[in-house]
């Protein structure tokens, strides 16, 4: 697949590229890795491959990146599909983040001056927020189309019941429903396979797919050998712990896979970024480089098909709607993740 073989996002008409350039890496100022020269670097090269999406956030090195991807886009933001994201906590004031009427008017002023833009193509709920209504946020969010700030709006890891609660809150109080959902998909997270990614289907929502490579799972350097572990298993014990059944069962499938690819003469980064590539629901996969060697690597893996026979291996391996750990769904619902909900 190429490049230039655009898609539709969605039920909008909009074409974005296959793959879309995410930026949580781009800026130093909460640790990310790559530094705001070499990021503005990154997104140049990618936009001279074909890459025509990216997708940012607020929380992301707390403004910084959205701030690097303002400065690139000088000059060529009118041939960019552009999206940020509000919900995660900008200040120490627990009140600048949420999803909430009054955070996201705020936050939204904020995202537009760091990308030196009059308008957000896609503004996203990052994640869902449990103690705000959600009519509150999708009025806001009409509010802010009808305002001309954002043209789409859309969620990322919100449950399939949320989902379609938001279509049928929008459509019964005559709003603009929301376009999108953003999702962690790869060969090792396919939760989204059972309900989310048909929903999406169903109501014509674009689906940006982040997560190709699991986090780090798919990228070669894990390995079911002692002492084989990346360092991020330390610094992230919670979604990277070995010691559990099923991050050994985890380990094992993406063992399994790496051979798989090494049979068919791919690298393990184009087995993972084709397979994202071929759900027909998948509008675009979010990439997130570190480094313009990075960005070759991806570009390459879009120009692979997998026949049936592979994906058929991959199923083998990974069976369809399979999660290993429920901290691969992007977030743990709080009826899951809190006991006293579950208990009298």
């Amino acid at each position: 697949m190429s490049l230039s073989e655009l898609r539709v996002f969605g039920r909008s008409g909009t074409p974005v590229s296959p793959l879309t350039l995410g930026t949580m890496n781009f800026g130093e100022g909460n640790g990310g890795p790559t530094g705001a020269e070499e990021s503005i670097r990154i997104i140049h090269a990618a936009l001279d491959a074909g890459i025509t999406a990216v997708d940012t956030a607020d929380v992301y090195s707390q403004g910084e990146s959205e701030q690097v991807v303002g400065r690139a886009l000088r000059g060529r933001r009118d041939d960019i599909f552009l999206a940020t994201k509000f919900h995660g906590q900008m200040s120490p004031n627990p009140a600048h983040s949420g999803n909430s009427r009054r955070w996201i008017t705020q936050a939204v002023e904020g995202s537009l001056r760091r990308l030196q833009t009059d308008r957000i193509d896609l503004y996203q709920a990052h994640r869902p927020d449990y103690n705000t209504d959600v009519l509150e946020t999708i009025t806001t969010l009409n509010d802010l189309i009808r305002q001309g700030k954002i043209l789409y709006y859309g969620t990322s890891v919100f449950t399939p019941a949320q989902l379609v609660e938001a279509q049928w809150l929008a459509t019964t109080n005559h709003l603009i429903p929301p376009l999108g959902n953003q999702v962690p998909y790869s060969m090792l997270v396919r939760g989204t396979e059972r309900d989310v990614l048909p929903i999406a289907q169903q109501y014509g929502l674009g689906v940006l797919a982040y997560g190709p490579l699991a986090g780090g799972w798919l990228s070669g350097s894990f390995s079911p050998e002692p002492g084989k572990a990346p360092t991020r298993v330390h610094s992230l014990p919670g979604r990277y712990d070995m010691t559990g059944p099923a991050s050994e069962r985890k380990l094992l499938a993406a063992d399994a896979l790496a051979r798989l690819a090494d049979k068919l003469e791919l690298s393990l980064v184009d087995l993972a970024v084709g397979f994202a590539l071929t759900h027909p629901a998948i509008s675009s996969v979010i990439i997130g480089p570190r480094s313009e060697e990075h960005l070759r690597a991806y570009v390459q893996a879009s120009q692979v098909r997998l026949s049936e026979s592979v994906l058929d291996a991959i199923d083998d391996v990974v069976p369809p709607g399979t999660n290993f750990v429920e901290r691969d769904a992007g977030a743990i619902v709080p009826s899951l993740e809190f006991a006293e909900l579950r208990r009298r």
